[in-house]
Parts: structure tokens; sequence; C-alpha cells
């Protein structure tokens, strides 16, 4: 006999997969904004290549975009705006772990409430920034 999915697996599950389609929607949205240049760009279209062989510190400093979050600050620009689906592509794990919480409470399952409260936290850590790892 094939297990059975928890209520919490397809909670999970389902939004992942209601997220990943808006995400890829986005995607393709803001790709094609970038590409048409619909927005203006911090780096021309035909530019990019030349910046990708580049260590991160040197991109940095000759295209005067900042690491870390500071991406926010340009969302008018169209190769910016390509990463608003990404940051909520990366964010759909704590959503989904948020999303799951109550029942796990609900049903008193210690262990899985402690797990999905520290993941959530790790993870928002993470992305956050504030501990000066990674990209940031």
């Amino acid at each position: 006999m094939a297990p059975q999915a928890t209520e919490e697996q397809i909670l999970y599950a389902d939004i992942l997969n209601k997220g990943m389609l808006i995400g890829l929607l986005g995607l393709v949205v803001t790709f094609i904004i970038y590409a048409t240049g619909i927005l203006p760009t911090k780096l021309p279209l035909g530019d990019v290549q030349n910046y990708w062989v580049m260590p991160v510190s040197e991109y940095l400093a000759k295209t005067g975009i900042h690491a870390g979050w500071a991406w926010l600050g340009n969302l008018g620009y169209g190769d910016m705006l390509t990463f608003l689906p990404i940051a909520f592509l990366s964010l759909l794990t704590i959503i989904c772990y948020l999303a799951i919480l109550p029942g796990l409470i609900r049903k008193k399952d210690t262990a899985y409430v402690v797990l999905a409260i520290v993941e959530v936290i790790v993870l928002t850590v993470a992305a956050s920034g504030i501990l000066g790892s990674g990209g940031h």
C-alpha cells in the first residue's frame, strides 16, 4: 500500500505549485519588458555578456549596482525588474512553511512545529543578509 500524503504536505505542494506558476509568469512578463525595452535598463542588453566574466566586486564597481537588496530601489529598470519574480520564488518555501504551521499546531505535532518555525527563522535570516554572508 502506497503511503498517503498528509494534509500539510498537500497544502505545501498546492501553494508551491501555484507560486511556481505565478513566478514563472512573472519571469516571462518581466523578461518581455526587459527584452523589448519597454523600460530603460541599467546595462544595455547587448553588453550584458561582457559583464558575465567579471568577478562580482569588479562587476559591481563597473556597473554602479549595489549588492544585496539594493536592487529593490531600481525596479524602474527592466533588467532589475526581472529580479522581482526570482525573489518571489525564493520566498515560496517560507510562505509554504507559514501556511502549514497552523495545521501542525492544531494537531499538536510539536516536533514539526519546532522544525517549521526554525526553518522559517533560518531562511528569513539568510535572505535578509543581516549576517553579512553570501551576496548580501
